[in-house]
């Protein structure tokens, strides 16, 4: 039995692989250091809270996507709906930061009079933004429900895993159909070839990154750069790209664009470190899931790589593999004794400043609107990395 992700396996091995590190977007980040002025280093302008600011469109987008998810099927239904029902469907990061990074790109002067023409222009700018997140979120979780298929994970969310609870084949369908419900909602932008094809790249590093996952040698999997590619394709590819297209929606320049870019990629990557931190120091209580879930299946994540380059020796555990406790134990003593939980943290703050420096290299706007979401966007940064669960 294959997924939709599975099927494009072979596929993606005939793609040539082009290092993040020698990618163009990826060399601009690097020109926003982590030593730029950047909002984060100072305090608040306001004390913005992120997800206030934008309820009432993610009560919106969380309705449509309950709606969205409705088959012919019964059963279907249920289990498509799964992870969008009340109380098991998170926190909606990724709508908060793609509404958010809608409004910081608004174009309209305050003040300024509308005819009915650009009345109603705004208000299908605004469905179309309102439509990115909610087919952000379908793929995001039709990505999830395949993962779990693949790890054969028991929870989600503090839940049982949809196939778990529904088994695999039904758990297959589900994700397969959040999918083309994806693409269908895709197609409805009409004339929009640009966003349709930055999705669709997302959809494509998604499947990369989890073969490169699965396929993975011992050297790669000891690799760090190996380790930051994956983790760009799997986490941060999907909001970046999202996050361009809502500029793009706004008629913003390339360069804005391109900042709405190195915001979501960069607050992704942030995002994967602090996941990897939880994984070692969490529980199952504020994870939602069990503790060390990926050095259990074999997964290296920043800590472990940063520790082994304390004690070269845990490498030779890393190539024994963890398929016993005793391994897993080992590993677990030279991350304790290393600064690999340490180094991580840093990596993340590095990559939140770096978020936060392409939203201050936003064009200055009069809008108090405008000035709030971008402030909001910046203190995502510092709540996200700041998390324990």
């Amino acid at each position: 039995m294959k997924t939709l992700f599975s099927r494009a396996f072979s596929r993606i091995y005939e793609i040539p692989r082009k290092s993040l590190f020698d990618c163009p977007q990826h060399r601009q980040s690097l020109v926003l250091t982590a030593n730029s002025h950047s909002s984060i280093d100072s305090n608040p302008k306001e004390k913005v809270d992120p997800f206030s600011l934008v309820a009432d469109e993610i009560s919106l987008v969380s309705n449509r996507l309950r709606s969205s998810a409705v088959a012919e099927v019964p059963e279907l239904s249920s289990a498509a709906r799964y992870f969008f029902e009340h109380g098991v469907e998170g926190k909606r990061t990724c709508s908060m930061v793609l509404l958010l990074m809608a409004k910081s790109m608004d174009k309209h002067k305050p003040g300024s009079s509308f005819s009915c023409i650009q009345d109603t222009s705004r208000v299908q700018l605004r469905l179309k933004q309102k439509l990115i997140a909610e087919i952000t979120e379908m793929i995001h979780v039709a990505s999830l429900i395949h993962d779990d298929i693949l790890d054969d994970a028991k929870t989600r969310r503090g839940v049982g895993s949809l196939n778990s609870v529904f088994g695999n084949k039904l758990a297959v369908l589900a994700g397969d159909f959040l999918l083309f419900r994806a693409l269908g909602a895709l197609a409805s932008l009409k004339n929009n070839e640009q966003i349709v094809s930055l999705l669709a790249t997302a959809v494509e590093n998604l499947v990369t990154g989890e073969t490169m996952q699965m396929a993975a040698t011992v050297e790669q999997r000891c690799s760090m750069e190996y380790y930051m590619q994956k983790t760009y394709y799997k986490t941060a590819s999907l909001v970046s790209n999202s996050c361009k297209a809502m500029a793009l929606l706004s008629d913003q320049t390339p360069k804005v664009a391109m900042s709405a870019f190195e915001y979501g990629k960069n607050l992704g990557m942030a995002y994967q470190f602090i996941d990897d931190i939880l994984d070692f120091t969490g529980t199952s209580a504020s994870l939602g899931k069990g503790p060390l879930s990926d050095i259990r299946q074999g997964i290296i994540t920043a800590p472990i790589l940063f520790a082994m380059e304390e004690f070269p020796r845990l490498k030779a555990v890393t190539e024994q593999g963890f398929d016993n406790s005793a391994n897993i134990n080992t590993a677990l003593e030279y991350l304790w004794k290393s600064n690999g939980i340490q180094r991580t943290k840093e990596l993340a703050a590095k990559h939140a400043n770096l978020a936060a420096a392409a939203i201050d290299s936003l064009p200055e706007s009069s809008s108090s609107d405008v000035r709030r979401s971008r402030q909001a966007l910046i203190n995502l940064t510092r709540i996200l990395t700041a998390r324990n669960k």
